[in-house]
């Protein structure tokens, strides 16, 4: 049997709970989920698991990960593990000890924001306040030394997202990413969802696991699971005869070694691109290629 690839980045997903209630969820969390069946000594035989696999970075979603009760504690476990570590947030309930365990752990955060107004983006939210709460935080890190990394994804018309970048740059986010609503979870409108809707790079070098153990190529791409890891070794999902049937199912509709767009939410393991600009408004390979080019990243100025 050939070695399995380098898994070099792992999304862990710790909760299906969050007070907001996004129209576009790719993972259909919201106030009515809960933290799922895995236990934080689950999560930390992950942890521990990871490293022998090559992999460097961990990021904590949701859900909303600040929800997690142990969140401080998987943190600082995947700290003494040696990964670097960024929380994915929407930024509106940090408790105070929180911030002392993102600056003592050097963790970085990314958030989504949707408008420069709070109209906008709480309509997104369906949290009333959430754009202020959302928009304080994102300068607490900043005046806190915690780098912040911004996401901004187009659901409504008239929702002001190029505004949404040029306020977050205005803050002090280096990095913006932008893109569109995306056919998975609330996202899809009731429609299955399709190996033709995702970009094709699930699987490389990276996987996702769930509330539940569940093992994703990506954390789109959950409707094609690999395996649990409240059932099996990690190494022996990763490499294993169904990640090799489901990266073949991959191939045949993306082609050998797709990976030329990115999922949506600005995640540190997507690449070679980066989210296309509001101007483009997509990030589909199939139709990225006749749209004209936007630049990759937008920085704040010097």
């Amino acid at each position: 049997m050939s070695a399995a690839p380098a898994l070099k980045f792992a999304w862990l997903e710790v909760t299906g709970l969050c007070n907001e209630f996004c129209d576009h969820c790719y993972a259909d969390s919201g106030p009515q989920k809960d933290h799922g069946t895995m236990t934080v000594d689950d999560w930390k035989h992950v942890v521990d698991q990871l490293p022998a696999l090559g992999c460097d970075d961990v990021q904590f979603i949701g859900g909303e990960p600040t929800l997690y009760p142990h969140l401080p504690e998987l943190i600082e476990h995947a700290h003494r593990a040696g990964f670097g570590i960024e929380v994915f947030s929407n930024l509106t309930h940090i408790r105070e000890g929180l911030w002392e365990t993102f600056t003592k752990y050097g963790v970085t955060l990314a958030t989504s924001y949707y408008s420069d107004t709070a109209e906008d983006h709480d309509a997104v939210t369906r949290l009333r306040g959430s754009h202020r709460r959302t928009r304080a935080n994102i300068t607490k890190a900043l005046d806190l030394g915690i780098p912040v990394r911004g996401g901004v994804v187009t659901v409504r018309d008239g929702q002001r997202a190029a505004e949404a970048v040029k306020d977050l740059a205005a803050l002090g986010v280096e990095e913006v990413g932008a893109d569109r609503t995306r056919a998975f979870g609330r996202g899809s409108r009731g429609a299955a969802p399709t190996i033709s809707d995702l970009c094709g790079h699930c699987a490389h070098e990276k996987c996702a696991i769930g509330p539940d153990g569940t093992v994703w190529p990506c954390v789109l791409g959950r409707f094609l699971t690999l395996g649990s890891v409240r059932e099996q070794r990690l190494a022996d999902i990763w490499g294993g005869k169904q990640m090799a049937r489901v990266t073949a199912d991959l191939a045949a509709v993306h082609g050998e070694g797709a990976q030329s767009c990115t999922p949506p939410q600005f995640l540190p393991m997507c690449g070679p691109c980066q989210p296309c600009v509001p101007s483009v408004a997509h990030c589909d390979p199939a139709v990225a290629d006749g749209a004209e080019a936007g630049p990759a990243t937008i920085a704040a100025p010097a």
